[in-house]
């Protein structure tokens, strides 16, 4: 091979180096963040703040590289130890985390306290909130590292051919950008769907393969290549196990998180579902608790109340029952309310055709006990034949049923809280218009509205935001679910008389078999105390791009969950 030759391989595998490293770091960025978001339900801040850190320190990690004296050796440990602790960030953070939330009880168990006597403040708690932050910790470190990387491969590339220097910053920012660039549509496309941790260790694997491939080409420029050659090896056999083992040391780490047993855990490419159990004894049948990116979604034990107070004002209000669409409601249990008011058809749009079909055929996931006591939850809602199913974005798939010219007789909106700036564009009045151009005229639309007491301000703007959509008679309601304490709901007409009048007019409900919930509780469920509404005025508007709910639920739900009169 001639010098030119060789020149320009050497070109060739430095910018392929490059483009290679440039993907593998920003998948890594990802990777912190959507652990943080799915495992530790901050998926709303957790990706602004890992890119502003992580870019922070690549700057700084920038500066750094200027004090290694020897570009080549350093780039060859660098590669090695951004592999390596890429590949564990992970499983270090699930397991410190997870060990962490267990901490209390073994320490009852230790010196045989009560359950309910375990230690849970002071130094315990501390530690549990500054575990949640290793994730950041993390991305810090990789980032530092990672920002070292442009400034060493420059220095390698201007050591070998000088004529490179003129274009050396532009050319490596260039691959640099593409490789960024290949990173993303992988995890978009791929990795989104696949567990974190096998993720972390395909990235990790192909990161080392670059250093390995380095270190090949520049055996003579580096120092201790031998002991470099063996630690590649070493840390290639710690990815193997990872790959292998690493998924499952997660799930166990990970499932530490909740009280109850964990019996099912999947991602999907839209979040992480998570379905717990609950032993209560032989005489009783167990709990089952539905989390969607640690978030609890419903509980078995008290379920009924929720969806009960969601669904039966609205139909019982409206004038007809015989076209309904169910906005979100993945797990059919809002599903299983609305069929027993006889529909003729049922259309249910939801973003995760994984959630539907893990409650539709619960079969094909859960192990047999547990599938059956699914089916008798859910009533098998989802396989009923008055049901359409639609996979879509809620807020553009309003869209297409609006060109097909729908109309439905109740509208029940059965979406997660506004907990991420994606979810709060489902609650503003743009979408909340698209929903009044479905609705017949004298239909009923009735919207899941967080907790009216841990988020009042929150609470409050959903219902101005569905009268500012153009929704008339809009009113609000309340009522204790044990699993989540004092929630809320909205529920409008589009004209006539509003949902509590039509409600007064009833003894019982008409068509259903429903002994709990009766419409003397649903009527008396519209009373709040006397100044709940005193500062109404100031509540703004949730408007399309504004989010200005996400950033009420975000203010009040950051103080804790006690009750908050004066919010």
């Amino acid at each position: 091979m001639t010098r030119r030759q060789l020149a320009r391989f050497d070109d060739v595998l430095l910018l392929g180096i490059m483009t290679v490293l440039a993907g593998c770091g920003l998948i890594y960025e990802y990777l912190l963040s959507h652990y943080a978001g799915r495992v530790l339900g901050a998926m709303d801040s957790a990706i602004f703040t890992m890119i502003g850190l992580m870019i922070v320190s690549m700057g700084l990690g920038a500066f750094a590289a200027r004090s290694v004296r020897c570009a080549f050796s350093g780039f060859a440990v660098l590669e090695l130890l951004v592999a390596i602790i890429g590949s564990v960030a992970i499983l270090l953070t699930a397991a410190i985390i997870g060990l962490t939330q267990v901490l209390p009880a073994v320490l009852a168990d230790t010196f045989g306290l009560p359950q309910e006597l375990a230690p849970s403040g002071g130094v315990l708690a501390r530690l549990q909130k500054l575990a949640q932050y290793l994730p950041y910790v993390w991305g810090v470190i990789l980032g530092w590292f990672i920002g070292m990387e442009i400034p060493l491969i420059a220095r390698v590339r201007q050591d070998l051919a000088s004529e490179h220097l003129k274009h050396n910053a532009g050319t490596i920012y260039g691959a640099d950008y593409i490789g960024a660039g290949i990173g993303a549509a992988i995890w978009v496309l791929w990795m989104l769907t696949i567990n974190t941790q096998t993720a972390a260790a395909i990235t990790a694997s192909v990161n080392l393969i670059a250093g390995l491939a380095f270190l090949w080409r520049y055996w003579g420029h580096i120092r201790r290549p031998k002991l470099l050659a063996g630690l590649h090896g070493i840390a290639a056999i710690l990815l193997m196990v990872l790959a292998w083992q690493g998924p499952d040391w997660q799930h166990q780490f990970n499932n530490l998180l909740y009280q109850d047993k964990v019996v099912f855990n999947q991602d999907t490419r839209f979040q992480k579902i998570v379905l717990t159990e609950r032993q209560l004894g032989t005489q009783s049948a167990p709990v089952y608790s539905l989390y969607l990116n640690g978030r609890l979604q419903f509980s078995s034990q008290d379920e009924a109340v929720y969806h009960s107070f969601l669904v039966h004002p609205a139909m019982a209000a409206s004038a007809r029952q015989e076209q309904v669409l169910i906005i979100g409601g993945g797990d059919g249990l809002a599903l299983k309310h609305v069929l027993q008011w006889h529909p003729q058809r049922v259309t249910l749009m939801d973003l995760d055709e994984q959630l539907v079909r893990t409650f539709k055929e619960p079969e094909a996931v859960f192990s047999r006990r547990i599938a059956t006591a699914v089916s008798e939850l859910t009533q098998n809602s989802l396989k009923d034949p008055r049901v359409e199913l639609r996979y879509a974005d809620a807020f553009n798939g309003a869209d297409e049923l609006i060109s097909e010219g729908r109309f439905y007789d109740v509208i029940v909106v059965d979406l997660p809280d506004p907990s991420h700036p994606d979810i709060n564009k489902v609650y503003s009045d743009q979408f909340y218009a698209k929903l009044n151009q479905l609705l017949s005229a004298d239909g009923v639309i009735a919207v899941q509205s967080t907790s009216p007491y841990h988020a009042r301000k929150a609470f409050i703007s959903v219902g101005k935001t569905l009268t500012a959509a153009g929704f008339r008679g809009v009113e609000q309601y309340h009522h204790n679910v044990p699993s989540f304490g004092q929630w809320g709901w909205s529920i409008a007409t589009k004209s006539g008389l509003k949902a509590s009048q039509r409600l007064a007019r009833l003894q019982e409900w008409p068509s259903i078999d429903e002994t709990w919930l009766t419409p003397q509780l649903a009527l008396a469920a519209f009373a709040f105390p006397g100044d709940f509404y005193r500062d109404k005025q100031e509540v703004k508007v949730n408007r399309f791009g504004s989010n200005q709910l996400y950033q009420y639920h975000q203010q009040a739900w950051s103080r804790g969950q006690g009750l908050n009169f004066n919010e």
